[in-house]
C-alpha cells in the first residue's frame, strides 16, 4: 500500500480520536474533578500497556531513558492536566481549536532547539493553517475567549509541551520501537498519576455519585484510545514522517471538535466551513516537499 497514503490516513485517524477527546474530558468532569480526569487518562493508560511492560522493557533501553522521560510528562502527562484545567474555563471545542498552535511551536522549536531544517513552503502552511485555526476559533467565540485568557493560556503551553515532545521523539527516540517507547513514557508517568489519583476523593465520589461509572467509562476511552493507542500511532507516524507533519494532526481536530459541538446542539455558522477550507490547504502546504532542481542540459 502507498506509504503517502497510509500516513494521511494516520494523520485523519488520529485527528477522530483526539478531537473527540475534548467532548471525553468534559463528560469525565461531570462527575470527577479536572485533576482526577487528567490523573486518570494517564494511569489507565499505563494500566491498558502495563501487560507489555516485560516484553518492552529491557535494560539496553534504558540510555535512552531522558527520551522516554520527556515523551511521557511532556507530551502526555503536563497536557493532561492542563487541558483539563482549560476546560473549567473555556468549552471543549475552542480547547481543540486552540490545540492548533501545536505545528507551529513544532517548527519553532525544532528550528530553534534541534538544529532541524524547514523549507519555505512548509512555514507558509504552518502559517496559513496557524490563521484558519485562529479564524476558527474567533466565529462567534470572542466574547467566551477574550474573558477567560487563563484557561487559553493553559491550552498554549499545553501545546509548547507538544511541541517540546515532538521534536524529542524525533532526535532521541526515531530509532525505537514506537510501542517500546510508549510502554517507557507510561512507566515513568502512570505510577505519578495513580498515585496523586488515590489521594483525591475519586473513590468517594466513584462510590456514592450515580452517574460516576457513566463518566468513568468516558474517562477510560480518553485513557485507551486518547492516549494509550493513539500515542502509539502517532510516534509511527512521526518516524514515518516528520516532526512538523505528525504534529499538524492538530489542524484537524477542530474540525473533529465542532462535529461534536453540532451534535450537541451547538451552533455551527458559514464561516466556520472558510476557515477549515483554510486548515486544510495549510495541513497540505505543511506535507508540500521542495521541487528537486532540474537536471543542467
Amino acid at each position: 500500500m502507498n506509504t503517502k497514503f497510509i500516513n494521511w490516513f494516520i494523520l485523519i485517524l488520529l485527528a477522530l480520536v483526539w478531537g473527540s477527546s475534548f467532548i471525553l474530558m468534559k463528560r469525565g468532569m461531570e462527575v470527577f474533578s479536572s485533576g482526577q480526569v487528567a490523573a486518570m487518562r494517564i494511569f489507565f493508560a499505563f494500566l491498558f500497556l502495563s501487560p507489555l511492560v516485560y516484553k518492552h522493557v529491557k535494560r539496553p533501553l534504558l540510555k535512552h531513558w531522558k527520551g522516554f522521560l520527556g515523551m511521557g510528562v511532556l507530551g502526555n502527562l503536563i497536557p493532561a492536566f492542563l487541558f483539563t484545567n482549560a476546560e473549567t474555563g473555556i468549552s471543549s471545542s475552542i480547547a481543540g481549536a486552540l490545540n492548533s498552535l501545536t505545528p507551529l511551536f513544532t517548527l519553532l522549536a525544532g528550528v530553534l532547539l534541534f538544529k532541524a531544517k524547514t523549507h519555505w513552503i512548509n512555514a507558509i502552511g504552518i502559517s496559513i493553517g496557524f490563521i484558519g485555526a485562529i479564524g476558527l476559533l474567533l466565529v462567534g467565540k470572542k466574547d467566551n475567549m477574550d474573558n477567560n485568557l487563563l484557561f487559553v493560556f493553559y491550552v498554549v503551553l499545553a501545546t509548547i509541551c507538544y511541541a517540546l515532545s515532538v521534536n524529542i521523539i524525533k532526535k532521541h527516540l526515531d530509532d525505537v520501537n514506537s510501542t517500546t517507547a510508549t510502554v517507557w513514557a507510561m512507566l515513568f508517568i502512570g505510577p505519578v498519576a495513580g498515585a496523586y489519583l488515590f489521594t483525591t476523593d475519586f473513590t468517594y465520589r466513584l462510590a456514592t455519585n450515580p452517574l460516576a461509572m457513566k463518566s468513568l467509562g468516558f474517562v477510560i476511552l480518553l485513557g485507551v484510545f486518547g492516549t494509550a493507542l493513539s500515542v502509539i500511532i502517532f510516534n509511527v507516524l512521526i518516524r514515518n514522517t516528520s516532526a512538523v507533519f505528525a504534529s499538524s494532526v492538530t489542524y484537524l481536530i477542530p474540525i473533529v471538535a465542532m462535529g461534536w459541538g453540532l451534535f450537541d446542539n451547538e451552533s455551527v455558522q458559514l464561516m466556520h466551513f472558510a476557515w477549515i477550507g483554510l486548515i486544510l490547504m495549510g495541513v497540505y502546504l505543511v506535507n508540500k516537499k521542495k521541487s528537486p532542481k532540474p537536471l543542467p542540459d
